[in-house]
Order: C-alpha cells, then sequence, then structure tokens
C-alpha cells in the first residue's frame, strides 16, 4: 500500500518547490543482491525512523548530499529483506579543522541487541542502478543510468526481480503506468492530488508517469 506521507512529500515537491537540500543528487543507501552491492534509488528506513524517531541516528555529519544523515545497507537474504548495516559520516580531527572524514557504523543504535531486523514494513519496487551514469541530475536520485535492477518486495519478502537498460526501463516505466490507470489506486491518488491547487489531470497523469515506479507496489506489466 502506498502511504499518504509518500504522496504528500512528492505533490509537495514539485508544487512548493524543493530545497536545497533535496535539489542536490543524494548519497544512495546500499543493497546486496545475489551477492554483489548495488546503489538502492530509495530509503526503506525512513518509514522505520518516522515510527522509531528515537532510533534514528543524530551524531552523523548531515549534508547537502546526504540529507537524511545516514547510509543505511540492505541484502536481500532468505528471500527476504533484511537491514544489514547504517553508517554515519563522522569528522575524524573535529579538532584541527582538517575536514578529514570517515564512516563508522551505528547498526547497534539503530537495532538494539544485534536483532536482525526484516523490513517487513516495506511494500514495492526498489531500483538498483547498474553502471556508468547515461544523463546526470542533481536532483535526489533524478539521474539516468546504463542499465536497472528492479526487486518487487512484499512486506520485507523478495518476489521476483527484472532487468533493463536504460530505454527498456524507460518504456517498461510507461507500460506500468498504463496498467497503473486502470487501478482504484491510481483513482485514489488522482482524487487526492486534484485537493492541491492548479493540480490539473495533464499535471497529475504527468507527474504519476514520471514518478510511477514509486508509486506502484509491484510489477504490473511483463
Amino acid at each position: 500500500m502506498i502511504k499518504f506521507f509518500k504522496l504528500f512529500f512528492a505533490v509537495a515537491f514539485l508544487l512548493l518547490g524543493a530545497t536545497n537540500l533535496l535539489a542536490t543528487a543524494q548519497a544512495p543507501d546500499k543493497i546486496i543482491f545475489n551477492g554483489k552491492e548495488y546503489r538502492l534509488h530509495s530509503n526503506p528506513l525512513e518509514e522505520y525512523f518516522q515510527k522509531f524517531p528515537e532510533k534514528k541516528p543524530k551524531s552523523g555529519i548531515m549534508s547537502s548530499g546526504l540529507w537524511r544523515g545516514y547510509v543505511a545497507t540492505f541484502e536481500i537474504a532468505e528471500n527476504a529483506l533484511f537491514l544489514k548495516d547504517v553508517e554515519i559520516m563522522f569528522d575524524k580531527n573535529p579538532d584541527n579543522k582538517s575536514f578529514e572524514r570517515g564512516w563508522k557504523s551505528v547498526l547497534s543504535e539503530v537495532v538494539p541487541n544485534n536483532k536482525k531486523l526484516k523490513i517487513d514494513w516495506f511494500t514495492g519496487l526498489l531500483v538498483l542502478p547498474v553502471g556508468g551514469v547515461v544523463n546526470y541530475v542533481q536532483m535526489g536520485y533524478g539521474s539516468t543510468y546504463e542499465n536497472y535492477i528492479l526487486l518487487e518486495i512484499e512486506k520485507g519478502d523478495f518476489k521476483r526481480s527484472k532487468e533493463f537498460d536504460y530505454k527498456e526501463y524507460e518504456k517498461f516505466k510507461e507500460r506500468q503506468f498504463e496498467a497503473f490507470k486502470k487501478t482504484e489506486e491510481y483513482q485514489k491518488l488522482v482524487k487526492e492530488m486534484k485537493k492541491e491547487k492548479d493540480s490539473t489531470q495533464e499535471f497529475i497523469d504527468s507527474f504519476l508517469k514520471s514518478y510511477i515506479i514509486g508509486y506502484t507496489s509491484k510489477i504490473l506489466v511483463e
């Protein structure tokens, strides 16, 4: 199920304008899939920290390229999505102001007693960009990459994956959007978005088509 806060954030982002923090390309979270580490173009821990704000790392350095203040690493293991590590950036020599920075794990702060945390609150599609940048966009995760892997997750369980080159991925998103338009979820989103000032049907469809992966919880087309 798509959470309402995602809708609110996305609409506010376009209608009200992004801040300088969000307008900058972000350091991605990471995921280990089939034994290989990839970048991850979403942040599944944010919903966890909304529920447990006291567990979110507060000592890490935040920057325009890391507005959330941490980098999480996930792993697909035992056909499920698990948290593997959480790291924060810190100053190695804060006294001499050398600005030399490093990374350290704060997993024990996020998950006490080193418990294995399954990301069972997440249902949706995870985007793994692969290869070099085809088109750089200095905003969030807006850049285009040579290839993509898409992972379908349902309540933390891994369902399937699909691989694309960037042209195939764009065509897939178009077909995914057309299939999404036939769903009840699409009708609900349109109804909510029309409450926003100046949100025309044309604008709504253009927006949802651009961000369709974040608004669909599973692969709708082959």
